[in-house]
């Protein structure tokens, strides 16, 4: 199995050299303790942590599952002992209120440590992954009470919080839910209804979980416009704080899932349970989505995650295993055959997981910028801040959470054909990283749902093109200083800068199909989202190719060959994957008819 090891120099890489942020966390409010020292204290505790507790726990976790039995969810062996660790650490709270008992730093450090937690284990990352839309939810709608006796040991990781959205009959479209809410005269509401695909709904790992569920009232207007928001604890919470009697809320089935077995999905059925409401009657659905645009970087990681462990599988099996001489002649004449790697098409896969995961992680840590920019607003009561920001970032989310964990499900399947028919046998891990990544394509919303979302929500009727242009414009004034360049940084310079323009007239030139066929944004939004992805990460292979241009002619912290290995991973993006965005425009400017043509009743002839 892949001996995951956390990739610190390149994060250091976009950290200090590439994105400043020093500078960055020294412009926030929160940001005055998030000093290099204490940064760099972080990357190496969480990096230790990964490294020696939750990765020896990634395969046999998927080997054993969770189980459940009597309503009651056992994770793997050592899991328990994990979160523990976890817990004593401080990790949970490392970027919540003080007030509360966490450490109040920069939201970016959360995504870090989420990076190298999920890289290790993402079964293991789910259970505490999934308290963090829980804890926002409360913190931002909740009343001072309820503030008080959930948040400090939700921060503390002490109990767990789930987000119980969806039902059998509507997965995505929330309009459709039926989870009834009935008053009582204390000021509670019974819950009755049945959830599904409740991540950490049940299990052994915390004392209580808190679940924010989505439910309607009796009067509740039909669709989106009649759900409110509920807290729900597995046990009912004393005055003291301390856990109460059991609520009438239990998991009535285990999913039983193509990957991350070790992490609890759950139906989950509420037979008039209590719960409390949070927010406003019938806005739930507004208040769920306020932090929706950080669950869905959390996906992105995701993507980012299978692609750093297949490569971590891959490359080291590419440099020992040996097939064959390589076509340009005889390698290691010590062997009768060469390694693997001396060949052009593994070496092809396996610039291709790294280009990903490398131009991932700037693509992330850009956004996460922007997000500790937007808590900052709300922790500030800035709201005009806020929604700026927010809206800054809701322009990156469905290409962050769509195309890289398209590109991650990519590359995971390239780590198991490197492996070639090892890659498919489960005690090499590099199978369970590719049913691991497959899930991240589905679940806060499809690929599909987040193409929609770009091109028609976002592009479309938010703000006519301006979200397009506005990042387009950021590639070409970074590309603009580099045109006349000779070298290959001149030639990414061109490539983003033709790219950018390129982009905006494919806006314009869809804007103005729409008008006059709606199919138009339906066909094309796949193709968008990933044309959209090539163009954004080529934007920031460029920015790292500048950097190390510059670092090789001046000096950085880094060695000679580690920014010759990025001007080169550049490179390769540039000239073998860039290009697929070509195809993309291609298809998305094609007409609807080829698919809107045949009947509904000839798609089959059984």
């Amino acid at each position: 199995m892949p001996q995951y090891k956390a990739p610190l120099r390149d994060m250091r890489f976009l950290l200090n050299e590439v994105f400043d942020f020093e500078g960055h966390f020294k412009s926030l409010p929160n940001g005055e303790e998030a000093s290099p020292d204490m940064v760099d204290a972080i990357l190496e505790g969480c990096a230790t942590f990964c490294e020696e507790v939750l990765a020896p726990l990634n395969l046999p976790g998927d080997l054993e599952g969770c189980t459940l039995k009597d309503g009651e969810v056992t994770t793997p062996k050592g899991f328990k002992e994990a979160y523990a660790e976890y817990v004593a650490g401080g990790w949970q709270g490392l970027s919540h209120p003080k007030e509360y008992g966490g450490q109040e730093l920069p939201m970016s450090l959360n995504l870090l440590k989420a990076e190298m937690m999920g890289t290790a284990n993402w079964s293991f990352t789910m259970y505490p992954g999934l308290s963090l839309g829980c804890m926002n939810t409360v913190f931002q709608f909740g009343s001072t009470e309820q503030k008080a006796t959930y948040m400090p040991p939700l921060v503390s990781g002490e109990w767990t919080g789930t987000m119980c959205l969806t039902e059998p009959q509507c997965g995505t479209d929330l309009g459709q839910v039926k989870t009834k809410a009935e008053p009582q005269p204390d000021g509670s509401f019974k819950l009755t209804g049945t959830k599904i695909f409740i991540s950490s709904g049940e299990h052994d790992l915390a004392e209580n979980i808190i679940h924010i569920v989505l439910a309607r009232l009796p009067d509740a207007p039909k669709g989106t416009r009649g759900i409110s928001l509920f807290i729900v604890p597995k046990f009912l919470v004393n005055k003291d704080g301390s856990v109460g009697e059991r609520n009438a809320v239990r998991a009535g089935a285990l999913e039983h899932k193509m990957g991350i077995r070790a992490s609890a999905t759950c139906v989950m059925n509420f037979d008039g349970a209590t719960g409390y409401m949070i927010a406003e009657p019938n806005k739930g659905l507004e208040a769920m989505f306020t932090f929706m645009n950080t669950a869905r970087i959390g996906t992105a990681v995701q993507g980012l995650a299978h692609a750093e462990l297949s490569y971590q599988g891959s490359l080291p099996y590419a440099k020992e295993r040996r097939s064959m001489r390589a076509l340009s002649g005889k390698k290691d004449a010590d062997h009768p055959n060469d390694a693997l790697i001396w060949h052009a098409d593994v070496r092809r896969m396996l610039l291709t997981q790294r280009a990903v995961a490398e131009g991932a992680r700037a693509m992330i840590y850009e956004a996460a910028k922007l997000a500790d920019h937007m808590v900052a607003g709300v922790a500030t009561g800035d709201q005009a801040k806020y929604e700026a920001y927010d809206d800054k970032l809701g322009f990156y989310t469905p290409i962050l959470k769509g195309f890289i964990t398209e590109m991650g499900l990519e590359c995971a399947n390239l780590g198991m054909q490197v492996f070639g028919g090892h890659g498919y046998i489960k005690e090499h891990g590099m199978e369970q990283i590719a049913r691991d990544a497959r899930i991240a394509t589905l679940y806060e919303g499809t690929t599909g749902i987040q193409a929609l979302d770009l091109l028609g929500r976002k592009t479309l009727l938010q703000s006519r093109g301006k979200c397009i242009f506005n990042f387009t414009n950021e590639m070409i004034a970074l590309a603009k200083p580099h045109l006349l360049d000779g070298d290959a940084v001149g030639a990414m310079a061109r490539a983003s800068f033709k790219r950018a323009l390129e982009w905006k007239w494919i806006t314009v030139k869809i804007m103005l199909r729409a008008n006059k066929d709606r199919d138009v944004v339906s066909a094309a939004c796949y193709d968008f989202l990933m044309y959209a992805g090539f163009a954004m990460m080529g934007h920031f292979w460029l920015k790292q190719a500048i950097v190390a241009k510059q670092k090789l002619a001046q000096g950085g912290k880094e060695s000679k060959e580690f920014y010759t290995a990025k001007l080169q991973t550049a490179e390769f993006f540039f000239e073998r994957l860039a290009p697929r965005a070509n195809a993309h425009k291609k298809t998305m400017l094609s007409s609807t008819r080829s698919i809107m043509q045949m009947d509904n009743e000839h798609f089959s002839f059984v």
